[in-house]
This record gives structure tokens, sequence and C-alpha cells, in this order.
């Protein structure tokens, strides 16, 4: 499955818009707590134990997408979004959410 942030791919034809799909991952307080213990691999301002996490995170978000997209027949997800941000009391968690248009594309 094509997944873009853009709104077309070149050299393809959309054939078929499907609709916008959407998906949302959300990281409880337990993995700031163990990214935060974890905090020792800081090197140079950044920690990959967070890096790691966060990427998770993204990778999950885009899998949900590709499924919902599957799920509808679609070859592609177009004009994909990624939002970041905390949620839940005192911002003790992560929510990561990813959008896009599933499409079919001509073969």
């Amino acid at each position: 499955m094509i997944v873009t942030t853009t709104n077309n791919i070149e050299g393809r034809v959309v054939s078929q818009y499907l609709g916008v799909i959407s998906s949302e991952v959300i990281i409880g307080a337990n993995i700031f707590k163990d990214i935060l213990g974890g905090l020792r691999d800081v090197f140079g301002g950044r920690s990959g134990t967070y890096e790691r996490v966060m990427e998770e995170a993204k990778e999950n978000a885009i899998r949900e997408l590709q499924d919902k997209a599957r799920a509808l027949g679609a070859d592609a997800i177009l004009g994909v979004d990624l939002d970041f941000e905390t949620v839940g009391g005192g911002g003790t968690m992560l929510m990561v959410s990813a959008s896009g248009t599933a499409v079919r594309l001509l073969s």
C-alpha cells in the first residue's frame, strides 16, 4: 500500500476516492515513567528511548490507517497528516493521530 503526505502520486491516476480515514494511538503514563527512567541514554540532549517510543506510536497509527484503508479496498492513502498531542490529566498521555484519504488507483 502506498502511503504519502502528498495529494497525488506521480505517474498514477486515482480512479476512486473512498473517503477520509483516521486512527489514534495513545501511550499511557506508564510509558512516560519508563521513558523518564531510561533518560540515562540521553546524549547531546536527545533521548533514544523517547524517540523509539514516539516512532513506535507513529508506526502503529500508520499501520492502523493502512488496515482501515485495506478494509475499504484502497490501494493508497493520500494526504497523510500526523499529529502529536498530550492528553489526560496533567498531560500524562501522548496521542498520535493519523488521517488521510483512502483511494483506488488505476492499474
